[in-house]
């Protein structure tokens, strides 16, 4: 059975709504691939994180090392769900650092994963926009692996793949294969890169970050949602009773002094409004208890850090996770 070099899928040539569909089964690419490719046309594939768990726990039946990729803009709060199912040391990489702000420092960001109960050996920050800290990383790969296998796992749109198309691109002779797009579930099943007589990358597909935001709008939306560039805060003083609006997305209610820093996606306008008014008081209400130097997460969609404790009420779309995490910045 050939798979698609794209997704990892089982390339056949019968159901057209199927995974791994292509008109002819000597393409190295499935139909859904070579259009997102080429026409940037995405289709969604339904998953649940049941397809992706016996994946999981035969990595951990193995003694090969684990690179656990994670979006520093988006950390899943669930992210020690993985020590469910694998033991392996896991080289933590942080990608999209040049998504935050440069006057953040990165030891920071490193220290912040010391909460987590991972069997993290080490941590590389990286940019596979900016290309940054790659050689560090691939000189962490191969320190630590203990076999030519390293798994490559993460949630969905961390960027795996497009790490493991950078690696291809900065250290072999190979074109960058994996199909990489800001949907979810792009890749569907295990795919194995190799990289050199000692090394292949085995991408795994991602698993489902629930209750995202990403899976309750529509594309036009979803691309002015991910950043693409250097994120810049927007700081709000508030010394009376007011709301702030994200678009059609996001209402926040206060009532007391307190500084609100906003770090979500440059395209986004915030709407700052002082008196009482009705709007986006259908969304979903999520009333919260915010402690000092505190960030609000709207999963997907980015976070808030709070000042002084407060109670905050925030209005979302419906299935949209909404919670309070220590500030990362």
């Amino acid at each position: 059975m050939n798979k698609c070099i794209g997704c990892g899928s089982i390339l056949q040539d019968i159901d057209e709504l199927g995974e791994g569909y292509t008109r002819n089964i000597n393409n190295e690419l499935c139909e859904r691939c070579f259009r997102i490719k080429n026409y940037s046309d995405y289709k969604l594939i339904s998953k649940d994180n049941n397809d992706f768990i016996d994946i999981l726990s035969n990595i951990g039946k193995k003694d090969d090392l684990v690179v656990l990729v994670v979006d520093i803009f988006n950390i899943p709060k669930n992210l020690d769900y993985i020590s469910k199912y694998i033991n392996n040391n896991i080289l933590l990489v942080l990608t999209k650092r040049d998504i935050l702000p440069l006057s953040v420092y990165d030891v920071n960001l490193i220290n912040y994963f010391n909460r987590y109960k991972l069997n993290i050996v080490d941590t590389v920050i990286i940019s596979s926009m900016k290309n940054y800290n790659f050689d560090l990383l691939l000189d962490k790969i191969n320190q630590y692996k203990n076999s030519s296998n390293v798994y490559v796992v993460g949630f969905t749109n961390a960027g795996k793949s497009t790490m493991i198309n950078k690696i291809l691109y900065n250290y072999t002779d190979k074109r960058p294969v994996i199909t990489t797009s800001m949907l979810p579930s792009t890749t569907i099943d295990s795919i194995e890169i190799e990289i050199s007589d000692d090394l292949i990358l085995i991408d795994t597909p991602g698993l489902l970050d629930e209750k995202n935001i990403i899976d309750c709008i529509d594309i036009k939306t979803m691309k002015k949602m991910v950043p693409t560039k250097e994120i810049k805060p927007k700081t709000y003083q508030i010394k009376a009773k007011q709301s702030l609006f994200i678009d059609d997305l996001v209402r926040v209610d206060l009532e007391e002094f307190n500084s609100l820093t906003f770090y979500i996606s440059n395209l986004f306008e915030i709407e700052r409004v002082f008196k009482d008014t009705d709007k986006l008081k259908n969304l979903v209400k999520h009333e919260l208890d915010v402690s000092d130097n505190s960030d609000i997460v709207i999963n997907g969609l980015g976070f808030i850090k709070v000042v002084h404790a407060s109670k905050i009420i925030v209005y979302t779309l419906s299935n949209v996770d909404v919670y309070v995490r220590e500030a990362l910045i």
